[in-house]
């Protein structure tokens, strides 16, 4: 655990403020649901809610079965970071943050579909300038009608589009993963 030397007092009501420099770091906005941990030595820990990352067992699972039946790379993703990676080195996408650019893909809560020659990709991992990526579908997960992750398939193969099959599975999972979560 890291010390931030910011000290803030309980009001009466048992509210506590987080800082916005804190928040801004940690990428918590207005209305982000965070989870509370206890310990032994009495430390109180509040951790970003990911409903997706509670289906993390079950995520792994389906981009590993994605990725075996379409041969693209699968992800599937919060609103924050990659939950779960198939068809590509875990270690270079799995909880990595995502970029401003995918989070707006998430908010229009609308399918996106990139192929080389048209458009523009989207940068997926923050610290990625440009996508290395030839084709991508993204499909928002949407429960309640809120976004709150989104499937991927994505190919770094240059001869390789996404069409009608790729844009249908990715819906298909977003609208089942979403209704998984309302239940």
């Amino acid at each position: 655990m890291k010390a931030t030397g910011i000290v803030r007092r309980i009001d009466e009501l048992g509210r506590v403020v987080i800082p916005k420099e804190i928040r801004r770091t940690l990428r918590i906005r207005e209305g982000d649901p965070l989870e509370i941990f206890t310990d032994r030595d009495g430390e109180v820990i509040l951790k970003k809610y990911s409903p997706i990352g509670e289906l993390s067992a079950f995520a792994r699972e389906y981009t590993e079965s994605l990725f075996r039946t379409l041969g693209h790379i699968a992800l599937i993703c919060d609103k924050d970071q990659i939950v779960s990676c198939s068809g590509a080195p875990r270690k270079e996408m799995q909880d990595k943050p995502i970029t401003q650019d995918l989070e707006q893909v998430l908010a229009s809560r609308q399918t996106y579909v990139y192929n080389r020659g048209g458009g523009r990709p989207c940068p997926i991992l923050q610290g990625e300038e440009e996508s290395p990526y030839s084709a991508q579908v993204i499909t928002p997960i949407l429960v309640s009608g809120e976004a709150v992750g989104a499937v991927m398939l994505l190919s770094r193969e240059s001869d390789k589009r996404m069409g009608e099959t790729e844009i249908k599975v990715t819906e298909t999972a977003a609208g089942f993963i979403g209704r998984q979560m309302e239940t």
